[in-house]
């Protein structure tokens, strides 16, 4: 059985957006450069059509992996968030060892963007927080090797 891919309704429209541009777009842009790439004539030594088919390749792969993760997704609803508990739809405040504060969206891997805040659920600092309530210390192991202690300071909703 596949693996189950949970995420928020915005991380979904995301993804069938992307979906869409690809089929709808981005298809009939490749399959215009090959058309054009054919027309200079020998492919045996064509850059241009070599080129175009190894995007023609990357497009296909890529809607294939998002109507994949499309069909084993999940979406986390209202009803499913709690600000007892971490979870994927979380938002939390932490607090580490010196003091310092951080804020984090819980998303599914698919919609991470550690840059903006939202770590998956299946990184390190995701995963360690998973299920915590306020108040809890938790040990998180980053990829360095480090322990890091991080109390939970604050649990709400992330902006679906």
């Amino acid at each position: 059985m596949e693996k189950e891919i949970v995420m928020t309704y915005a991380g979904l429209r995301a993804l069938e957006d992307e979906l869409e541009q690809l089929k709808t777009v981005k298809r009939k842009e490749v399959a215009e450069k090959i058309k054009v790439a054919r027309g200079y004539g020998d492919l045996s030594e064509n850059s241009e059509y070599d080129e175009a088919k190894n995007e023609q390749g990357l497009v296909e792969g890529r809607i294939a992996l998002l109507e994949k993760m499309l069909k084993h997704a999940r979406v986390v609803t209202e009803d499913e968030l709690s600000t007892d508990h971490i979870s994927v739809g979380s938002h939390v405040r932490i607090k580490d060892e010196d003091g310092d504060e951080d804020e984090y969206d819980i998303t599914g891997s698919t919609e991470a963007d550690p840059v903006n805040g939202k770590i998956s659920d299946e990184s390190p600092i995701g995963a360690a927080l998973i299920g915590h309530s306020v108040g809890e210390k938790v040990d998180i192991t980053l990829p360095s090797g480090a322990v890091v202690q991080y109390e939970v300071m604050e649990i709400g909703r992330a902006e679906l």
